[in-house]
C-alpha cells in the first residue's frame, strides 16, 4: 500500500466515525487567531509569571508555589481545582464539565523543569524569562519594548521566550487556559468533559504519579488522553504522536586501583579504569551507530506495509534539522529520523573520571563511570535489555558487584564492575484507527485545511503507559512547541508563533 493510498483510507474512515457539526472549520480557526492577536500581552503575560517561579522537583517549597499558582489559573477558567496529594510533589489537579457533553479529555501535562546551570545561561537568570527577536545563536536581540496595539499583533511569531521550562512544559498549560479563553470569549464550548492533571516531578520520572493513579482513579477516569508535551514536528504542521518511547538509566562503573595512583610510577602496570571504560563501550556499538549488544533487537518486529507507509508519509526535513543542531551526518543504522525512532536506544549520557581541566592530575583513577540511559519502545522490556547488557558486560570478563568491590573481589577478579538500573518507565502506542484518536486527526484537519503530521511513536518518554495500562483508555501527544527548543539544555527557548498556533490546535481539539 502506497502513502498516499493509506493517507486517503485513514481519512475515509476518521471522517466516517466523526460527525460533520463536530469538525471546526477554518473560519473558526480564523476566530481564534484573532482573538490571539488581540490577546498576545495577556497570554504572555501569564506565561512569564509562571515561568518566573522556579520548578525544580528538588525544590519543594518552590514546586508548591507552582501548584498553588496553577489551581489559581484552572480556578478562574471555571475548574473545580484542588491540589492532590501523592508520595513525593503534588499533582494539579481541575474538572471543567461541558453542557451536554458525552466524553471526557483528560489532558496531561507537567510543571516541573530540568535543573539549572546559571552561570551557562545567557541571562541572568534561568527563570526570568528574557525575549528576544530570534535564535540566540543567530543574533536574538532582547527586547526591550513591545511595541503593536489592541489591533494588531504586539509580538513577533519568530521572537523567542528564553527560560527553564518556556517550552517543556509551561507553555502548553497556558497554551491550553488561553485556548478555552478564546472559545468563552467566542461564545463556544468545549464538546467534552474536560479534565487536567499537571505532574510536577515528571523531569525526575514521576515516582509519585503511579501510586497517585490507584488512589485518584475516579478522578482520571476519560475517554481519551492528550499529553501536551515534546516539540511539534520541524515542518511546524499540527502533529499528533501516537505512543512515546518508555526509558531505563543506568550507571555502569569499572573499578581500578583502591585510590588513584602516581601515573609516572605505577603507568604500563596498573590497569586504567577509564581506559577499559572506553573499550568497554565501544564494544557496544558500530560505527553505523547499531547496537551489538546480544539480542538487543530481536523483541521488536519489521513493520507492517501499513505501518512503513505511515513513517514514509511524515514530511522530515533531515538537512534543515542538521544544521540547526550543527551535524554534518545522522548515523546510517536505520536509515531514516523516522525508521530511528521505532527502535530501542542505548545512549552515553555522560561520562566522568578523576579530574580535567586546570585540576587535572598524572594519577591512574580509581574508577571511571558512565550514566547511560535505554529508550524502550512498545515491544520491549527494560529487565530484559537491562540484563542483556550486563551479560555483555560479563562476555567482556568483567566480574559485576552491586556497589563497591570487598578487598576478596579485588584479589580475585582482574576485571570489576557494576552495572546498577533506576526504575523504569514503559513505553506506550495508541493505534492510530482508534476512535478518540481519529476523532482528534479530524479536528485539527478541519480546521488546518489538510491532515496532521502524524508519527507513529515521539522519541522522547513520558509516564504515560500506567494510566493506559491502569485505566484502559487511549493516549496520543499533541506537541505544540518548537522543535529547536534546546529542551532540557541550557538556553531553553519558545518560538512565538509556535505558542500562538498552538492555542488554535488546542482549541480544535476541545471542538473536536
Amino acid at each position: 500500500m502506497t502513502s498516499r493510498v493509506l493517507i486517503v483510507v485513514v481519512s475515509v474512515l476518521m471522517a466516517a466515525v466523526v460527525p460533520a457539526g463536530a469538525q471546526p472549520d477554518r473560519d473558526f480557526r480564523a476566530s481564534v487567531a484573532a482573538w490571539v492577536v488581540q490577546n498576545q500581552p495577556e497570554i504572555v503575560g501569564e506565561l512569564m509569571e509562571l515561568l518566573s517561579i522556579p520548578n525544580v522537583a528538588a525544590d519543594r517549597e518552590n514546586i508548591r508555589r507552582n501548584a498553588g499558582r496553577l489551581r489559581e489559573m484552572l480556578g478562574r477558567r471555571g475548574f473545580e481545582a484542588e491540589v492532590l496529594e501523592t508520595e513525593t510533589n503534588p499533582l494539579v489537579y481541575g474538572e471543567l464539565r461541558a453542557p451536554g457533553a458525552t466524553r471526557t479529555i483528560l489532558f496531561y501535562s507537567h510543571y516541573d523543569g530540568q535543573p539549572v546551570e546559571p552561570s551557562a545561561w545567557e541571562q541572568p537568570d534561568p527563570f526570568g524569562p528574557v525575549l528576544r527577536t530570534g535564535r540566540l545563536d543567530r543574533g536574538g536581540a532582547l527586547v526591550r519594548d513591545v511595541p503593536g496595539g489592541r489591533d494588531r499583533p504586539a509580538y513577533q511569531d519568530d521572537w523567542r521566550l528564553y527560560a527553564r521550562s518556556a517550552s517543556d512544559d509551561k507553555s502548553p498549560i497556558v497554551g491550553l487556559l488561553a485556548a478555552l479563553d478564546a472559545l468563552k470569549a467566542l461564545g463556544q464550548a468545549p464538546t467534552a468533559n474536560i479534565r487536567v492533571i499537571l505532574d510536577g516531578e515528571e523531569e525526575a520520572g514521576s515516582p509519585g504519579l503511579v501510586p497517585a493513579i490507584g488512589k485518584y482513579r475516579d478522578k482520571l477516569r476519560a475517554d481519551l488522553m492528550v499529553i501536551l508535551d515534546g516539540p511539534i514536528h520541524s515542518s511546524n504542521r499540527p502533529t499528533i504522536a501516537y505512543g512515546a518511547r518508555g526509558i531505563v538509566t543506568l550507571t555502569l562503573t569499572v573499578f581500578g586501583p583502591k585510590a588513584g595512583v602516581h601515573s609516572g610510577n605505577y603507568g604500563n602496570w596498573i590497569p586504567n579504569p577509564a581506559q577499559r571504560l572506553a573499550s568497554l563501550l565501544a564494544s557496544m556499538k558500530d560505527d553505523s551507530g547499531r547496537v551489538l549488544v546480544k539480542g538487543f533487537y530481536d523483541s521488536v518486529a519489521p513493520l507492517s506495509s501499513e505501518e512503513q507507509a505511515i513513517l514514509d508519509a511524515v514530511p522530515d526535513d533531515a538537512a534543515r534539522m542538521l544544521r540547526t543542531f550543527g551535524v554534518a551526518a545522522p548515523e546510517p543504522a536505520f536509515g531514516s529520523f523516522q525508521a530511528a525512532l521505532q527502535m530501542p536506544t542505548l545512549n552515553i549520557r555522560g561520562l566522568a573520571s578523576a579530574h580535567v581541566g586546570a585540576g587535572a592530575r598524572t594519577i591512574i583513577p580509581d574508577r571511571a563511570v558512565a550514566a547511560m540511559d535505554i529508550r524502550l519502545v512498545k515491544e520491549t522490556s527494560a529487565a530484559d535489555l537491562v540484563e542483556k547488557l550486563r551479560a555483555h558486560v560479563r562476555d567482556r570478563g568483567y566480574h559485576l558487584v552491586s556497589g563497591e568491590p570487598d578487598d576478596e573481589a579485588r584479589a580475585t577478579h582482574g576485571r570489576i564492575a557494576s552495572l546498577e538500573a533506576a526504575a523504569a518507565t514503559n513505553a506506550f502506542r495508541t493505534s492510530p484507527l482508534d476512535p478518540q484518536a481519529r476523532r482528534v486527526a479530524v479536528a485539527l484537519e478541519g480546521a488546518f485545511g489538510a491532515p496532521p503530521v502524524q508519527l507513529r511513536t515521539l522519541g522522547g518518554t513520558v509516564p504515560i503507559a500506567p494510566f493506559v495500562e491502569a485505566l484502559g483508555f487511549p493516549a496520543i501527544l499533541v506537541p505544540i512547541v518548537n522543535f529547536d527548543n534546546n529542551q532540557h539544555e541550557e538556553n531553553e527557548n519558545l518560538r512565538l508563533g509556535n505558542l500562538f498556533q498552538g492555542i488554535e490546535i488546542i482549541s480544535a481539539i476541545l471542538r473536536s
